[in-house]
């Protein structure tokens, strides 16, 4: 029941992207090594390097200091630098690793493997389990996803009664919480995506296996089209 929280991929529509696509990376990189980032992720190093002009693109919307602030990163993903979304929140959370209220070139390739489609799935599991832990306590608790799907729907102009939320969030409780202790956890988490693969279709990001030359968008959104999944 994760389909309240599917991230879709756009196509970031540069003017010029198709002069990134043919450029030959012979100016400084100015960040982490792209040897060192491909050697602990899924790009190759010329899609590191490309990434790292997307990077640049995004660092530099708002100040050009070689960092993804929160507007920036919501700048990306909505075209709009002041949208309060707990999703925006949650995303921006995940890929500021340091905690430090910024996106460095090293956390922004970093996390964005977890979404290629040569990434283990026990990466994107654990990545999904991430996104519903709000309170980070190491559980998926009922109030967590409901504050997820309401945010969602709200963002989404949507309306849901609240009986069938509580009836969407009661029947996947009834079916991941077999410890029956009113909270998820990765093991029964684990179970839950074993037994329900479609739960991880939105964790892949078909373009980042070719970058170079599809150059795909930053911008990951929130969708509540199947209110059967949360």
């Amino acid at each position: 029941m994760m389909g309240c929280v599917c991230m879709k991929l756009k196509r970031f529509r540069y003017k010029d992207s198709k002069v990134l696509a043919s450029q030959t990376y012979s100016k400084p990189f100015s960040y982490e090594d792209p040897e060192v980032l491909a050697s602990q992720t899924y790009f190759t190093i010329n899609e590191v390097e490309f990434l790292h002009e997307l990077f640049k693109k995004l660092s530099s919307s708002i100040v050009d200091d070689g960092l993804i602030s929160k507007e920036e990163f919501q700048l990306g993903l909505f075209g709009n630098s002041k949208k309060q979304s707990l999703f925006a929140d949650r995303m921006f959370q995940m890929f500021d690793t340091k905690q430090d209220g910024v996106i460095d070139f090293g956390e922004f390739v970093r996390f964005l493997s977890v979404f290629h489609p040569k990434a283990p799935q026990a990466e994107k599991v654990a990545c999904a389990f991430q996104l519903y832990d709000l309170w980070h306590t190491g559980f998926i608790k009922h109030e967590e996803v409901k504050e997820m799907i309401l945010a969602l729907l709200k963002e989404s102009d949507l309306i849901l009664p609240d009986e069938i939320i509580e009836s969407i969030i009661i029947k996947t409780f009834e079916e991941a919480d077999s410890k029956r202790d009113g909270k998820i956890d990765m093991e029964e988490w684990k179970e839950l995506v074993a037994k329900n693969p479609s739960l991880l279709r939105n964790m892949t990001i078909p373009y980042l296996k070719d970058i170079t030359t599809m150059f795909p968008s930053f911008v990951l959104k929130p969708d509540v089209e199947d209110s059967s999944n949360f």
